[in-house]
């Protein structure tokens, strides 16, 4: 099993989950993270570290993220490795009560940078 990023962690992306994950599994869009299915070893760790309640395990899904397990798949293979925690997006305190923002995603990789 894995874990999966929902529609909450659009326009906020907190890293506070990259920072406690013993592995790489996580990658970064331009506003968004997601979690390579492959790499996540379900481990839970980032589940309580969000702080918009983005993350769950796949069997736990919410009906209306579903789509997101998939999402999560696509984007870790386009998307770059995020391995350390950095600020959040400057939207993350105006969107991160917000719902149904899944149009706001933005599909493009985040630019890839050294230091992960």
């Amino acid at each position: 099993m894995t874990h999966v990023v929902t529609e909450p962690c659009i326009k906020c992306k907190f890293t506070d989950c990259v920072a406690v994950c013993p592995v790489d599994c996580f990658h970064e869009g331009m506003n968004m993270l997601v979690i390579d299915p492959d790499e996540c070893i379900d481990c839970g760790a980032c589940i309580d570290e969000c702080p918009v309640h983005a993350i769950f395990p796949e069997e736990d899904l919410p009906e209306k993220w579903k789509d997101f397990l998939e999402l999560n798949a696509q984007y870790a293979a386009e998307w770059p490795v995020i391995s350390k925690s950095q600020d959040p997006l400057p939207t993350a305190e105006e969107y991160k009560d917000i719902e149904n923002k899944r149009h706001e995603l933005d599909p493009r990789p985040a630019p890839r940078t050294d230091e992960g």
